[in-house]
């Protein structure tokens, strides 16, 4: 047994520090999805979050920006805030980070020298090295079938690598049907823009075609903080129909993210998503309206948190999953995680990367380790300083749950 807070501490870093960890949501893919892959230091470079951050020195004009070449926008941003400036952001920092783990040197801040490693570099074996430097042993890739490139490899090779999970995206059926209703019947599926009974018939057809040609572990979709049902129709009628009865049929969670704006800041452009208080009734709908599903949730509002906790608490069909990239900074998702814990226990999923570019693995999951490991070492402190005893195996146990078994979990159920 575990009697000093010294010898705690050691153990919790080490243990959350050596763990293999499943990443439930990314954007990343396998190799096979080599054209769909984004990746490199220019990819981080020009990451969202980091151009938001570029615009406002006011360098340079937005609509004179965009119009770039990316090579030259990494160029801009590494010298604005990279150079001309320190890097102290969170995102910023993630990029020193990423570097560190990658063994490449920065001491000559020179950008080009830093180009050279990745332009070198053979791409499954610098997949393989990420992975590894972020200790994830599995990710949940999130695939669209709408998308020509991805729909291409899947029905001509598929995946081969059994680390990559496959999760289907729905935010174009749900957030975008009057365009989304013209891909599906490019893909041959006899759909129309007025959601008529056959039309819905047809989304079935090609939500099971496509899980079955995925091997899907879930449903996912991204929705606005304005979205509420009973209320948005089209939304509405595609979930009543077709997402809810399917995710029945094959057992599987619909796993949704709430509150994010897509590209409605005047200054940034389409570079950046907005986050929003959004509205726990919707959730709570759902979780009223459709017992037998299973809905994995999160949040991106700050403002949102103790009330979702308080419906996790209420309905059995809801978990709780992550605090998500948008949701940015370590003590905002520090605080997010510790109302979690202190209300739910270890019963929650904490963290998922949502991933855009390949590397920024190593910077959340480097990141979020930090945090586990801070909340765990506070709470086991609490522990045995009431007399309660704890052993190295519990601990192991407790973030095996964490990482990896909560979720395995939540989709086996």
């Amino acid at each position: 047994m575990i009697t000093s807070k010294e010898e705690l501490k050691k153990i919790v870093n080490k243990e959350v520090e050596d763990i293999w960890v499943i990443d439930p949501h990314a954007h990343v893919f396998s190799k096979n999805f080599k054209n769909s892959l984004v990746w490199g230091i220019d990819e981080l470079l020009t990451d969202n979050h980091l151009v938001s951050e570029y615009l406002e020195f006011n360098v340079v004009d937005k609509a004179e920006f965009i119009l770039l070449p990316k090579e030259q926008q990494a160029d801009l941003i590494w010298k604005t805030l990279f150079i001309d400036n320190s890097p102290v952001s969170e995102k910023q920092i993630g990029i020193i980070y990423i570097l560190n783990k990658l063994g490449i040197d920065t001491s000559t801040k020179d950008l080009k020298e830093i180009r050279k490693y990745f332009k070198n570099v053979d791409l499954e074996e610098h997949i393989e090295k990420v992975l590894k430097a972020a200790k994830v042993k599995e990710l949940v890739m999130i695939n669209d079938p709408m998308d020509d490139k991805e729909r291409k490899v899947w029905l001509k090779t598929g995946n081969a690598d059994d680390r990559f999970k496959s999760a289907i995206s729905v935010d174009a059926l749900l957030n975008n049907y009057k365009n989304s209703y013209k891909k599906l019947r490019e893909m041959g599926y006899e759909v129309s823009n007025r959601l008529d009974e056959k039309s819905l018939k047809e989304i079935k057809r090609y939500l099971t075609e496509w899980i079955k040609n995925t091997g899907a572990l879930y449903l996912s979709a991204v929705m606005p903080p304005d979205f509420l049902l009973p209320a948005f129709y089209q939304s509405e009628k595609i979930m009543k129909y077709c997402i809810i009865p399917v995710c029945k049929e094959f057992n599987l969670p619909f796993v949704m993210i709430i509150g994010i704006k897509r590209g409605n800041n005047t200054k940034s452009g389409e570079f950046t998503d907005f986050v929003a208080k959004g509205r726990v009734a919707a959730v709570e709908y759902m979780c009223r309206a459709y017992p037998q599903n299973k809905f994995i949730i999160t949040m991106a509002a700050r403002e949102n948190q103790y009330e979702l906790i308080n419906a996790t608490k209420r309905f059995k069909n809801l978990y709780l999953f992550g605090c998500g990239s948008d949701l940015s900074g370590s003590n905002l998702i520090e605080e997010t995680t510790k109302l979690r814990m202190e209300s739910l226990g270890l019963a929650f999923i904490p963290q998922y990367s949502d991933a855009k570019v390949l590397e920024q693995l190593i910077y959340i999951w480097g990141f979020m380790r930090k945090t586990i490991a801070s909340l765990l070492i506070d709470k086991y402190k609490v522990l045995l300083k009431l007399g309660w005893e704890i052993s190295e195996k519990e601990i192991k146990r407790d973030i095996e749950t964490l990482f990896n078994n909560n979720f395995k979990r939540m989709i086996k159920e």
